[in-house]
């Protein structure tokens, strides 16, 4: 696969391109003699911006997706469009205090990156936070599970994740880290203005250098006989927690 081009299979994310992004959407090509009408419905909408359909067989879809599951439904898509580190800085000062960042700490398993990235679309988060290297690639999979989400929130890739962490506190934005042995729990934090919540990867959590640079590390209370939660569900919980407050 070019560095360029990627195919983006399941029905929701490829809806969701060609609603979204078409100028970006090569071709479609759907499943001959599939009976779903969602497909129907996206090579209608295909067609009518001007991209090319193909229909092939069940081993050709295959061949494209991997071992993903494409459901009838592939497109070969340009490569995710990441925004620029020096753009996040205008994105938060458009949110007019009351930024919402999310940043992963390298993230590095795609299902889980697509995960967060849905989430936090749910949430209205302001922009995503990834590091260049040590963290999954926006691709295919990411995209698939995301369902559309990582095409309609900017992700921002950035070179040095601390030293962006001490960017956006100089902007205002005050830096929450999730970890599991503090004793502030996010449920006791004032969420409503401009806040960033950082995530740690499914190995170590946050590394050491991102913990000591966020302004407090708190946890989300678990009463149950767990250790820990998957990093997809624990930035659910704590993105909710902030919206929760925000709409009160």
């Amino acid at each position: 696969m070019s560095k360029q081009n990627q195919w983006i299979v399941g029905v929701n994310a490829v809806a969701s391109s060609i609603e979204k992004d078409p100028e970006n959407v090569r071709e479609v090509l759907i499943e001959a003699g599939a009976k779903n009408p969602r497909l129907v419905e996206i090579e209608e909408e295909a067609l009518r911006k001007g991209i090319d359909v193909r229909k092939v067989n069940a081993q050709a879809l295959g061949g494209v997706a991997g071992q993903v599951r494409h459901q009838g439904v592939a497109a070969r898509y340009a490569a995710a469009k990441l925004c620029a580190e020096n753009e996040l800085q205008g994105l938060i000062e458009a949110a007019e205090g009351k930024a919402l960042v999310l940043v992963l700490d390298e993230v590095q398993d795609p299902h889980n990156l697509g995960a967060c990235l849905r989430s936090a679309a749910a949430a209205g988060v302001t922009a995503v936070v990834i590091p260049k290297d040590k963290s999954a690639p926006v691709n295919a999979t990411v995209r698939k599970v995301s369902a559309g989400a990582a095409d309609r929130i900017p992700v921002v890739a950035v070179t040095n994740l601390v030293r962006c962490i001490k960017d956006m506190q100089k902007l205002g934005v005050w830096v929450y880290g999730l970890a599991g042995e503090v004793d502030t729990t996010v449920h006791q934090l004032d969420l409503r203005g401009n806040v960033a919540l950082v995530m740690g990867g499914e190995a170590e959590g946050l590394r050491r250098l991102t913990r000591e640079t966020c302004d407090q590390l708190v946890r989300i209370p678990m009463p149950g006989d767990v250790e820990s939660l998957n990093v997809s569900v624990a930035t659910g919980v704590a993105l909710f927690e902030a919206v929760r407050q925000r709409l009160v």
